[in-house]
């Protein structure tokens, strides 16, 4: 079986040997392969996914699942339930990223300025094939199978959203909530938390500096809120290399500074966006009080007109999954794709909202599928660069070998939950 738009083989089967998963069925890998290049071709921003939504509905409907749309916003959740057992929902991504697409692939977003450049075309291409092969093999488990197409996950809001808008109440509470996601490792590999976070606590927030604008000839007059934000942004980093202790992990990005137009005119007006991201809630809420701090303090000392905005836009908690699930995963894994293909994962400062479907005893399992293949390395290596990474312009998963290992990956993990979870 071939990809359709590059002519290159896909790895349904595991060489001879490789340790690799157990086949993915032709046709399931064929209508997952069809979903996964529409989704990468077609991408949607977060709270706009209606077309994506419809399509992940439309393959789940297609397989046996009765589907409810709009929940949360564009939510999808997809119902199958196979008799008596637990409940266990996988969870994949339904949104893009506002990045202009540099891949050169020949299936590249023909949305301008839009890309998956996070991999959730490829984990909502991987649910649908894993939902497939379970519906397909109904004698192999027994429960009710949630699946859902989260929107809005780029701005950590869409998984509140399906909560608000009665996801547990509506569809019944989750045993256990899976999940994976794409990362910068070999393909076709898999990587678990070995007792720390997967991923960090994460808060965004935006900050407006209110100066008082006027002629760049005679700034006497003014308060220049240029000069102002230049200087928060420096003060800003001693939040990690002056009141951070060496052993926490905390990240502090300003990833947009937006002030004025002319070069003679000074503005009214400065624009921050920062994100802060902790390997602990305790130290993200410490990192963001010390950060609002500085904020309103530059602005003080620089006689600002009047107090800044500070508005908040999301906050996550740190990603920690449940040590017996996580256990129960891997060891399905291990046994699936060899010892080999199943390292260790040890966290990240990248941030996301899945921890809030784990409350109330609602225990998560989740992991990384690795995207990036032999020529991808070698490619990366001649250049002396890194591999592109998540939220890059160049971020290409190797789908021939990728989307079989998330299919099986995601089934595997499910069926041994199905029979371990009680």
């Amino acid at each position: 079986m071939t990809d359709a738009l590059t002519g290159e083989p896909l790895r349904a089967e595991p060489a001879a040997g490789s340790g690799g998963p157990a086949a993915v069925p032709r046709e399931t890998l064929r209508g997952a392969l069809e979903l996964y290049l529409e989704l990468h071709a077609h991408p949607e921003l977060s709270g706009a996914e209606s077309r994506t939504a419809a399509r992940f509905a439309a393959h789940l409907e297609g397989a046996g699942a009765t589907v409810t749309r709009d929940v949360g916003g564009h939510g999808v959740v997809g119902v199958l339930r196979n008799g008596p057992g637990p409940t266990l929902m996988l969870r994949a991504e339904l949104d893009a990223l506002p990045i202009g697409e540099r891949t050169g692939l020949a299936y590249a977003s023909t949305v301008p300025g839009t890309m998956h450049a996070c991999g959730h075309d490829l984990h909502l291409a991987s649910v649908a094939g894993a939902f497939t092969l379970l519906a397909d093999s109904r004698d192999t488990w027994s429960g009710t199978l949630l699946v859902v197409g989260q929107p809005a996950e780029e701005t950590l809001e869409g998984a509140g959203a399906l909560l608000a808008d009665g996801l547990y109440e509506r569809f019944g509470t989750p045993d256990v909530v899976l999940a994976q996601h794409t990362a910068p490792l070999p393909a076709g590999t898999l990587a678990h938390g070995v007792g720390g976070p997967m991923m960090a606590a994460s808060a965004a927030l935006d900050v407006v500096i209110h100066g008082y604008g006027g002629h760049a000839g005679t700034p006497q007059l003014t308060v220049d809120p240029v000069v102002t934000a230049a200087a928060t942004v420096m003060r800003l980093q001693t939040v990690v290399s002056r009141e951070t202790a060496p052993s926490d992990q905390v990240v502090l990005t300003v990833g947009s500074l937006r002030a004025g137009r002319l070069g003679n005119v000074v503005p009214d007006d400065a624009e921050l966006s920062i994100t802060v991201r902790a390997a602990s809630d305790p130290a993200l809420a410490r990192a963001l009080a010390a950060a609002e701090r500085i904020v309103r303090a530059e602005c003080a000392a620089s006689n600002c007109p009047r107090d800044p905005d500070v508005t908040y836009l999301s906050r996550s908690p740190a990603l920690l999954t449940d040590p017996a699930a996580t256990a129960t995963v891997r060891a399905a894994h291990e046994r699936e794709f060899g010892h080999r293909r199943v390292v260790d994962w040890p966290g990240s400062m990248a941030a996301e909202d899945f921890p809030r479907f784990a409350v109330d005893g609602v225990r998560a399992a989740y992991w990384m599928v690795g995207t990036v293949s032999p020529g991808q390395w070698r490619a990366a290596r001649a250049a002396g660069r890194p591999v592109p990474p998540n939220h890059s312009a160049e971020f290409a998963p190797d789908v021939r070998t990728a989307l079989p290992a998330g299919i099986a990956a995601m089934a595997t993990a499910t069926r041994q939950l199905f029979k371990e979870t009680g």
